[in-house]
């Protein structure tokens, strides 16, 4: 019966990855019809606005009277359907190499999106460069600010007095720049570099996040998942991956035997022949052995699967060099703008978690976590070295760029960190 049932469910396991299959492979035979099609879909919605809304010339504010709000909505509409047009057409191109497929059809509405973008591609790319360039300009104005702050801070002569106070020439040089006619375009114009950079920052930080975080759940479900247990299930395989898991399996039979001898004895069961508790214990552990060939197939499943999240973070990495800039430059700003006793805060907060007198636990249960996560026996004095040696490294590296950094950007801030860590 047992056997019966387990080559029931292993057959339907294989029915259904052999449905997902078939879908994925239906899926991905209909993507450069499906890309061409959204692709044309958002060249529709840009000519219909400029026919309906722009007397049949192109999206800007040269072509009609509009409010800023307006305008600011029309090419909010355009940059979306542009960019699903881009993006729906590398879709297309790649998937089209890949297949072969050659089709009449699709030149009429590829020669529609082509006349459709025509009139955009030298726009989009004046603004990228324009972007480019604010970017560029903000780093390195906020890396002379830095260095400025560094240098006053340093220098010898900055307390010199002169005809009149600093303070009162900066004062004036603010009024100044404040009435100046070019004041409200320039904080404009600081505005949106400030803006896309916080947001080029969030985003790249959640497909930072996301990205390897679905490719591992992806690759897991539908390609490693199977492979393994079908090499598992072909060969004669163990039960057990490690020495741990045998003597949980072996510790929670004990446990039932005993349990079922306590029942036994306390009269809440019908009392049982020998035969028959030796039934029930083998049938016990013919569940705990299929329990554990499932645990130790995940635990080779998430080996495979980690290590293609670990390519696909690399890759994210590889091909994002000026949104790394931006997130550096972003998070330079955001750490600057804390208080001093927010800065002290959150370094004695880091340091309490990872190198305080109670951060030893906190790093034996990560560790045994990631252990069993890979299907490893976890180590007790390997823990226990890794224990003793990081935190103290990492512990030393803190230290040394409070003495050496923090000491120079923000003097307020690391006597603040000195007193409240007093």
């Amino acid at each position: 019966m047992k056997n019966f049932l387990f080559t029931k469910n292993r057959d339907l396991l294989r029915q259904k990855v052999y449905e997902y299959w078939e879908v994925m492979k239906q899926w991905f035979i209909n993507t450069p019809e499906r890309s061409l099609t959204q692709a044309y879909e958002a060249a529709q919605k840009i000519r219909n606005i400029e026919i309906e809304h722009f007397n049949n010339q192109i999206i800007s504010a040269a072509s009609v009277s509009e409010t800023p709000n307006v305008m600011s909505y029309w090419q909010s509409i355009l940059r979306q359907n542009l960019t699903i047009i881009k993006l729906r057409l590398a879709e297309f191109q790649t998937s089209r190499s890949l297949l072969e497929i050659s089709h009449p059809v699709l030149l009429n509405k590829l020669q529609f999106i082509d006349e459709v973008i025509a009139k955009y591609q030298q726009q989009t790319v004046i603004l990228s460069n324009i972007n480019q360039q604010s970017t560029s300009k903000s780093i390195k104005i906020d890396s002379e600010i830095y260095q400025n702050t560094s240098n006053l801070i340093n220098s010898p002569n900055n307390q010199s007095v002169g005809f009149l106070p600093s303070s009162i020439g900066r004062t004036i040089n603010r009024i100044t720049t404040d009435f100046s006619p070019q004041a409200e375009a320039d904080f404009i114009r600081n505005y949106h570099i400030s803006q896309n950079r916080t947001r080029t920052s969030i985003r790249f930080l959640i497909l930072l996040i996301v990205i390897p975080l679905l490719t591992q759940k992806i690759s897991k479900e539908f390609f490693v998942s199977p492979i393994v247990q079908r090499v598992r299930s072909e060969q004669v395989t163990p039960v057990f991956l490690n020495s741990e898991m045998e003597e949980e399996a072996f510790k929670e039979l004990k446990t039932f035997e005993e349990q079922l001898k306590f029942q036994t004895l306390l009269k809440k069961a019908p009392t049982l022949s020998p035969e028959e508790i030796e039934a029930n214990i083998k049938e016990k552990a013919l569940e705990i052995a299929k329990e554990f060939r499932w645990k130790s197939k995940e635990a080779i499943s998430n080996v495979f699967a980690d290590l293609i999240s670990l390519v696909a973070f690399a890759l994210v990495i590889a091909n994002s060099k000026r949104e790394i800039v931006a997130i550096k430059s972003f998070i330079d700003e955001l750490i600057f703008g804390l208080s001093d006793s927010a800065k002290a805060f959150l370094i004695i907060l880091f340091t309490d978690i990872f190198v305080g007198f109670h951060s030893p636990h906190g790093w034996e249960v990560i560790l045994e976590g990631i252990a069993e996560h890979l299907g490893v026996a976890a180590n007790e004095s390997l823990i226990f070295l890794f224990i003793a040696t990081f935190p103290v490294i990492l512990d030393t590296v803190v230290k040394y760029w409070i003495f050496r950094y923090l000491s120079r950007l923000s003097p307020s801030a690391l006597a603040t960190y000195k007193e409240m860590n007093e």
